[in-house]
């Protein structure tokens, strides 16, 4: 068997000056790691060991290193000895030295005797600490009977103590190169993702754990989620929902080193961990997320860890906080480009109808409507909400049939007097009545080959209603205080927001000029029905009250037209413009000054959609209105060739059924029809 040389006694000059050589060797290494032959190098001379022993408190590992023929002692104790009764494990917990004979049984040690059984006879125990750490201990085993004199021990706990100075420093420098390159990633990397999973790697190979993660809060909906986590270097799939001790400490603040109660009582990690540690990712005094590292060991973290941990909390919080604000710009540059009013040079409908702004599909059926029915000279009938934007529809009917190069003339019904009316839509005498101090032409006369848009028709009076029945059937009328009959060529377009059948059931309007009216119904939906159309409409009027005003308006704030779009705008169109006039006038920058607060979300539905079976009375009434333009050009005949039921192109006696269902009678209708 080889034996370990004596010590060589006396001068301690060559002994510290291989102390100094073992400092220098630890402190050069990058990584603090080969002990073992460092000290066999420098300090074998001195002092007589076959072996080392060196607990890693910073990993909870264990390193055994033999000389030879010791060697196979290494691998046999690291299967045999257990690590919570192990000397190096005994020391590094109690902080004190012992020095053993390994042929003299003691209590603490029950595996004393298998270093025996290889034919180590003498032991010594060093802790590896700091005054702010623990980082371990080493054990040097020596064949020799009483290897360790009074004055080695002395000295190998100065060596001990200087290499864990040396150790310290090792692991307080890659700990500060860590915080370093942590720093230059939060510079240069702004992509949030990769830059924690990239964090998580480092901290986990540094803090030699088990696992680290990152749970942020997710941007919709707010609830926090796993964003990053590195688990023996394999990065998990997916991003779960956060633990339950990860939102308590977001909610909190605070940090928190786990129980071994509270780690077994959350799934995620109990079973799997025995150390665990949590912080909150705090920057300016807001939590924007939690950082968390686990073990499998216990106890883990040291106070020293978990200081060093805040530290490096404190640096991702502002990795994340530049991230975010680096997203929060691009966004907001995103915004800013969409929020750019003449960035879009055409904002009309993609039918080209100049006046009317929109492409919902809402609209795009009323406008292929229009088209539909503007070269015929039909009546048409605009119904729909105040505000909805009625009159323009008359006037595309009116731009796109043969008739635009005459006349537009139109009348709000419930503007007028109703004394006032008859005159104002037939024309008057001088003379006709008080006031009446010269003639006046009417407006029937004035949209001579032109088009008429009476607005408000509900609002005329039942006696007036027979007259304005014959200009539409016969063409002719009479102004007040005359007796000559004139005619007139002008195609009427009606306009009401109120429900004309349910006046005609009520008496309140005459049935025979509803159906005259009603041939063909065009429904103006409503704002709240056709919300894509808002920002189109905003960046309309926009432009329109800033020429007026001679302002520029550059931009919508986004917040603005968010609220805009959500708001059911009872009174629609009109509403919306009044708004954005008022907006463009208060506005003392480029930026346009929405009152927000203002567009309550609760206003009243208007009363007429607020009731669904009014679709199928508008579709009875269309049906009605068929019928009985049917009825007129067969001279009220139901059957035969020429009758209304073949120009219809249905039986005679179904027609005959939709007509009793509808409450259409020939005799009385046809009647009324040749007596008006």
């Amino acid at each position: 068997m080889a034996t370990s040389r004596a010590p060589a006694r006396g001068d301690l000059t060559p002994r510290y000056e291989a102390l100094i050589r073992i400092l220098e060797a630890i402190r050069s290494r990058p990584e603090p790691g080969g002990l073992f032959e460092i000290l066999v190098q420098e300090l074998r001379e001195f002092v007589p060991f076959a072996g080392v022993i060196q607990f890693d408190g910073t990993a909870n590992r264990t390193h055994w290193d033999f000389l030879e023929p010791y060697r196979g002692l290494a691998d046999e104790a690291a299967r045999s000895v257990v690590r919570e009764q192990s000397i190096a494990w005994w020391v590094h917990q109690n902080q004190q030295p012992v020095f053993l004979q390994t042929d003299r049984a003691d209590p603490r040690f029950p595996q004393l005797e298998i270093i025996h059984k290889f034919g180590i006879r003498s032991v010594f125990a060093m802790p590896l600490s700091t005054a702010s750490r623990r980082l371990g201990s080493l054990v040097l085993g020596s064949e020799l009977e009483d290897a360790y004199s009074e004055e080695d021990r002395r000295f190998l706990i100065v060596v001990a103590n200087q290499i864990a100075l040396a150790i310290d420093d090792a692991l307080n420098l890659k700990r500060l190169r860590l915080l370093f390159q942590l720093t230059n990633r939060v510079i240069a990397k702004l992509e949030l993702p990769d830059l924690l999973q990239e964090i998580s790697v480092s901290i986990r190979q540094l803090m030699q754990c088990d696992g680290v993660g990152v749970v942020l809060p997710d941007a919709e909906t707010g609830e926090l989620r796993l964003t990053a986590i590195d688990s023996s270097g394999h990065r998990a799939g997916g991003r779960p929902v956060a633990p339950k001790f990860a939102q308590a400490v977001f909610r909190s603040g605070q940090m928190a080193n786990l129980t071994k109660e509270q780690i077994a009582a959350e799934p995620a990690i109990a079973g799997m961990l025995q150390s665990f540690c949590s912080f909150p990712l705090t920057s300016h005094g807001r939590v924007l997320g939690v950082m968390g590292l686990g073990s499998a060991r216990e106890n883990a973290f040291s106070e020293d860890d978990l200081c060093f941990i805040g530290q490096l909390a404190n640096q991702i919080a502002l990795a994340v906080e530049n991230a975010l604000a680096f997203g929060e710009v691009s966004q907001l540059k995103d915004r800013l480009a969409r929020q750019n009013v003449y960035l879009e040079s055409e904002i009309r409908s993609e039918l080209h109808f100049e006046e009317i702004v929109g492409k919902s599909k809402a609209l795009k059926r009323v406008l292929a409507e229009i088209e539909t029915v503007a070269p015929a000279d039909s009546t048409v009938l605009i119904y729909g909400e105040t505000g909805t934007g009625k009159e323009l529809i008359a006037r595309a009917v009116h731009n796109l049939s043969s008739r635009k190069a005459n006349a537009f003339v139109k009348l709000n019904c419930a503007a007028i007097p109703t004394g006032l009316l008859e005159s104002e839509l037939f024309g008057h005498e001088k003379g006709a009545f008080t006031g009446a101090i010269a003639q006046r032409i009417g407006r029937f006369e004035l949209a001579h080959r032109g088009t008429i848009f009476l607005d408000e028709i509900g609002e005329i009076p039942l006696e007036l209603q027979p007259k304005l029945l014959r200009v539409l059937q016969e063409r002719e009328f009479e102004r007040l205080g005359s007796a000559r009959t004139l005619r007139t060529d002008a195609r009427l377009i009606a306009a009401t927001n109120r429900d004309l059948k349910t006046m005609v059931d009520g008496q309140k309007f005459r049935s025979d000029l509803y159906y005259r009216l009603n041939v063909f119904p065009i429904r103006v939906p409503p704002l709240r029905e056709r919300t894509e159309d808002i920002p189109l409409l905003v960046r309309h009027f926009v432009q329109e009250f800033s020429r007026r005003n001679n302002r520029t308006i550059d931009a919508v704030p986004s917040e603005a037209m968010e609220a805009m779009v959500r708001y059911p705008w009872p009174g629609n169109i009109r509403e919306l413009q009044n708004v954005i006039e008022r907006a463009v006038i208060v506005s003392k920058g480029p930026v346009l000054s929405v009152p927000i607060a203002e567009l309550r979300s609760d206003a009243p539905a208007n009363p007429v959609s607020q009731h669904p079976e009014n679709l199928h009375n508008v579709l009875e009434e269309t049906e009605r209105a068929q019928i009985l333009q049917a009825l007129e050009q067969a001279h009220w005949v139901v059957a035969g060739p020429n009758g209304a039921a073949a120009r219809l192109g249905m039986k005679r006696s179904t027609l005959q059924l939709r007509m009793q269902k509808l409450g259409i009678r020939v005799a009385r209708v046809g009647s009324q029809q040749r007596n008006s």
